[in-house]
């Protein structure tokens, strides 16, 4: 029986300087590109921190050619600015967006309300109608935040159902976390797809810090596989690709719809990755 080829998507990051814009769009993007993925995204830094970045970057692969969506929050603007912001997205012919909460940028504390995702979802199709297909975050692993694991699925339903299409989650490495909470969604009556976003292990220090704030574990097994490369590089980036080429493997093979690559704004390991996976 034929099935039909997994969704893959790749994430970037608005690069901070001149160097790295032309970098991520001269060298990076088209040499991932090539791995005919179904569309790029952007992040949007706290409290829309990057957004002229963001639209920058949108506006000029869009502009090339490649489908891909602008990450949109509220943060510390208001309803004028994120309207105005979807309505330029509309112009330019960009039709996907991910929806999140955020986060406010340091030092604002309490300066605005943050708006929730399901608000701006809301607010996206109230302005737009049904142009866009809107994604949204889902935690296998649970939302730092979120009081409850039933909880935290409720919110992501009442997200999907204020108008978002789908769902990608936030990275992990446990591959039992993201089927036990498929079945959670779906026992809720959440039937639309969720894709798993995975993480290639690029700079492990990083990556360990990170995920100590996010709340995605990495599994003891692999911590200790890592420390006992040391210093050694190679060793430690040529475990990386094998161990999140068998998460991938095993994912597709046990029916995830499709990966979301957070590439960190790098080709490799991503590539390598896509060709193991024979994709």
């Amino acid at each position: 029986m034929a099935t039909s080829k997994p969704r893959i998507s790749f994430e970037y990051f608005p690069p901070k300087t001149a160097e790295g814009r032309e970098k991520l769009l001269q060298v990076t993007t088209p040499a991932l590109n090539a791995l005919d993925p179904a569309f790029f995204s952007v992040t949007y830094g706290a409290g829309g921190t990057t957004r002229d970045t963001t639209c920058g970057v949108v506006s000029t692969m869009r502009a090339s050619g490649i489908d891909v969506a602008p990450h949109l929050s509220f943060g510390g603007d208001d309803e004028a600015a994120v309207g105005a912001l979807i309505d330029t997205y509309v112009e330019r012919g960009i039709n996907r967006l991910v929806a999140l909460r955020g986060d406010m940028p340091s030092g604002m504390g309490g300066a605005s309300q943050l708006v929730y995702a399901n608000e701006l979802v809301a607010f996206i199709r109230e302005r737009s109608g049904d142009h866009f297909h809107i994604e949204v975050a889902a935690y296998p692993e649970i939302h730092p935040e979120a009081s409850s694991y039933d909880s935290d699925i409720r919110y992501l339903k009442g997200k999907l159902d204020a108008g978002a299409n789908s769902a990608i989650t936030q990275y992990f490495f446990n591959v039992e976390a993201y089927f036990y909470f498929l079945d959670r969604c779906n026992a809720a009556g959440i039937d639309k797809p969720i894709y798993a976003g995975i993480m290639p292990i690029i700079n492990f220090t990083n990556l360990a810090r990170f995920s100590r704030n996010c709340g995605a574990e990495i599994p003891r097994w692999i911590c200790q596989r890592i420390e006992g490369f040391g210093n050694d590089q190679a060793s430690i980036r040529s475990f990386g690709i094998e161990v999140v080429t068998q998460l991938c493997q095993t994912l597709l093979d046990s029916g995830a719809p499709g990966i979301h690559f957070y590439t960190m704004n790098q080709v490799e390991p991503t590539r390598e990755i896509y060709r193991n996976l024979g994709l």
